[in-house]
Parts: C-alpha cells; sequence; structure tokens
C-alpha cells in the first residue's frame, strides 16, 4: 500500500447563529466556516493486523477510529488494515474542530487508497460523524446550515489574518450548547431563517457587524476569564474579537495582516494563521 498524506486544516466559525434544538438533539445553526493554514498532519499506512490510529498526546477516543468503520460499513471497502497517524498542531478541545479536521481527513485518505474520491459519498459517511466534519472534507470557506450538514460552497478565500489565542483549560463542546439552552440563547425557526438571509446577502465576505457567534455567551458563563482575553485582542487592534466555536480559544481578525502579525507578539502561546481553500486538503503519495 502506497503511503499517502495530507492536511487537516482547523477552521473558524466567520460567523455562528444559534437555532431550536431537533428531533436528533443537534441544534440548528448558520454559520459560515473557514479553513484555516493552522494543520494537523494526517498519514495513512499500511498496518499489520487491524485498523489502528495513532495520536502521541491526545488521551481517550479519537473520531479517526470511527471513521475508518463507517467508511468501511458504508462501502463495503475490505482493503487490508490501515494505520492512520496524526500530528497534532490544532489546540485540542478548542473550538477549532481539530478532531473533525481529522476525521474528514482520514475520509480523503481512505477515498484516494480505496479508490471511492467521491466527494458526496464521503460527505455522506461524514454527517454521520459530526456537524463540523461535512464542512471539512473538502477544506474551504462554506455557508453551513441544518446542524452544519448542508453546505454552500463560498469561492474565493478571506484576506484577514487570524489570531489564534488558546485558553489555559478545554471546554467541551456538550457543556457549551448545554449551557446555551440553559441561558436560552436559541433562535426560533423565523429568527434564524432571518439569519440565514441577512449573512447570505453579505457573502462572500461578511461585513464585521455579522461576524458575530452566539454560542460566545455560553462559553463565558463556563469560562468567565475569557472576557479578559477578548478585551485584550480588541485592544491589540483586532477588527473583530470573538469566542471560536464553542471555545475556549478567542480569535483576532484583522484585516490588516501586518497589525495581526505584529499582535501575537502579546499573546503567549498564540498563533497567526490564513484562511486556505480546497487545495489545503490535497492527498499526496510517498
Amino acid at each position: 500500500m502506497t503511503l499517502l498524506e495530507t492536511r487537516a486544516p482547523a477552521k473558524i466559525n466567520v460567523c455562528l447563529y444559534l437555532g431550536p434544538t431537533r428531533e436528533d438533539g443537534r441544534h440548528e445553526l448558520v454559520s459560515v466556516m473557514q479553513s484555516v493554514s493552522l494543520t494537523d498532519r494526517v498519514r495513512l499506512e499500511h498496518a499489520a493486523e487491524r485498523d489502528e490510529v495513532v495520536c502521541p498526546g491526545v488521551d481517550g477516543e479519537n473520531l479517526v477510529g470511527t471513521a475508518i468503520a463507517r467508511f468501511r460499513a458504508q462501502t463495503g471497502w475490505d482493503g487490508d488494515p490501515v494505520r492512520i497517524s496524526i500530528k497534532k498542531r490544532i489546540p485540542v478541545a478548542a473550538g477549532m474542530a481539530g478532531g473533525s479536521a481529522d476525521a474528514a481527513a482520514a475520509l480523503r485518505l481512505l477515498g484516494r487508497a480505496s479508490g471511492r474520491e467521491d466527494p458526496d459519498l464521503l460527505t455522506a459517511i461524514a454527517e454521520g460523524l459530526g456537524s463540523d466534519v461535512p464542512a471539512q472534507v473538502l477544506p474551504g470557506r462554506v455557508l453551513a446550515t441544518g446542524a452544519g450538514e448542508r453546505l454552500e460552497r463560498v469561492p474565493g478565500v478571506a484576506r484577514y489574518a487570524v489570531l489564534v489565542v488558546p485558553a489555559g483549560r478545554p471546554l467541551a463542546t456538550p457543556d457549551v450548547y448545554r449551557e446555551a439552552d440553559r441561558l436560552g440563547l436559541g433562535r426560533d425557526h423565523a429568527g434564524l431563517e432571518q439569519a440565514l438571509q441577512i449573512v447570505r446577502a453579505g457573502l462572500p465576505d461578511l461585513a464585521d457587524p455579522l461576524c458575530v457567534n452566539e454560542l460566545e455567551p455560553a462559553a463565558l458563563s463556563l469560562c468567565p476569564e475569557l472576557a479578559e482575553t477578548l478585551d485584550a485582542v480588541r485592544g491589540a487592534g483586532a477588527d473583530v474579537a470573538m469566542v471560536s466555536g464553542s471555545g475556549p480559544t478567542v480569535l483576532g481578525l484583522f484585516h490588516d495582516p501586518d497589525a495581526g502579525e505584529a499582535a501575537v507578539q502579546r499573546f503567549p502561546g498564540a498563533v497567526v494563521t490564513r484562511p486556505v481553500g480546497p487545495h489545503a486538503g490535497e492527498v499526496l503519495a510517498s
């Protein structure tokens, strides 16, 4: 089996408008999701006896293992066992969908290895893995609705720099959504439809006032110290400061890339990253 490798870009939610809870327990949403150049490296190679996932530094079950099992079950592929190894750079439990990015990357690798690279097939498998996975099967910028499974590709790549400021502790996504429910943050169907129309009219590059994360109050409720980080990022000149997804990472969007590069010096452990397009998910053979 040829060794295959790809990058797994993190994603940011340029906006996230929260809707009601569906019967399946997931929330309706309207979100513009953008892949960025902060990436994990994901490699597929032959395994001796059974499928394996190797991800140093990450404890517990990895979504990539589930992706392998679902791919085999839904495609009927009975190829040789594979080992998928992950070199992490995306912060864990940070609201940047690193685990989902890895699972999407694994599906791209399995598609190439099996000769089943149909994007629609891979996206259908991704829908069963989590709301952030389908958008990352093909990196880039998308308008996501439903619970994240209905995708509209948005052409082009935004030109801002993204300051990524990790928090000192993780936040579990289910906890943040539960807190959002407790706080009554979700819109009704009419309110979410209104948000969708406003966002769609503002694409491809949203105006700053539309870059809103309606999960942010829930993340702040669970992690109040994030308010200080948000203020500091605004003070560093960010045009937009927001919690990333379910948090706790804080993002600063800078229309002036040089200002973003200068701001990173003020935040230990922070990085500056840039939006990327579909080329970031290219599968390479060696």
